[in-house]
């Protein structure tokens, strides 16, 4: 089933908030930014993340030093699986957080 506008937004919203809120608990020294849309989290040693909604495909992007990233809401699993890869957007995101902050985080209900 295709997602409507107004589902994709509030989804890409609510993964947005838990993104910031998983940030915001940690230790980390990290600026976030949430305008028009586009999340992006910038690390102390200068890397980011950028996450941004594609509203015409309806996927979630990621951009992070290791590569972009393309995420498919799967409606069984209530989860952003990446397009290329199959992997769940809370694992990559454990993993490429503590590739551009030497940190782990648990994103597991992403």
């Amino acid at each position: 089933m295709s997602l409507t506008e107004a589902r994709f937004h509030d989804l890409v919203d609510t993964v947005q908030q838990a993104v910031e809120d998983i940030f915001d608990d940690s230790d980390l020294d990290l600026d976030l930014e949430n305008s028009a849309g586009v999340l992006t989290v910038r690390f102390e040693n200068g890397t980011q993340l950028i996450f941004s909604r594609q509203e015409p495909i309806r996927q979630l992007w990621l951009a992070a030093r290791s590569g972009g990233f393309h995420f498919d809401y799967d409606d069984a699993s209530e989860r952003w699986i990446c397009d290329s890869s199959d992997e769940l957007l809370g694992e990559m995101l454990v993993r490429i957080t503590l590739e551009q902050s030497g940190v782990s985080l648990e994103f597991e209900e992403l």
